[in-house]
């Protein structure tokens, strides 16, 4: 996902996406935590590449795959101090001005992440 041109990086990603929106393809890549920061790690990279490069449909690949995770509540819990800062930060905003359902999709996703963190908290006074 991480090397070749911005077509091969888009296929590989869609891939990983629709593996994602399976319900055990999402069990599958969350059941380890090496699982899920391998994808993670990749995503993560590929957000940094995209600040240099953009590529706004590579880049709605990749919020679709970290809305997805965000939606396992351990992957969810783990995205709160990892999520790239160009993610929250408004770096893609010009990218995403005519993409009204991936900017939807971003803000679900600082939602579901805020939603995490501050469950996260919670249980932190708790204890």
């Amino acid at each position: 996902m991480e090397v070749g041109s911005e077509l091969s990086k888009t296929v590989a990603t869609f891939i990983v996406q629709n593996i994602l929106l399976d319900n055990l393809g999402l069990q599958h890549v969350c059941a380890t935590f090496e699982r899920f920061f391998a994808v993670h790690k990749i995503l993560a990279n590929m957000i940094v590449s995209l600040v240099e490069q953009p590529s706004t449909r590579l880049l709605k690949y990749i919020i679709r795959c970290y809305l997805r995770l965000s939606e396992n509540g351990r992957a969810c819990e783990a995205l709160t101090g990892g999520l790239p800062a160009m993610l929250k930060d408004g770096t893609f905003n010009r990218c995403l001005h005519d993409d009204p359902a991936t900017r939807r999709w971003l803000q679900q996703l600082l939602h579901n992440v805020a939603g995490a963190q501050a469950v996260s908290s919670l249980h932190m006074m708790g204890n």
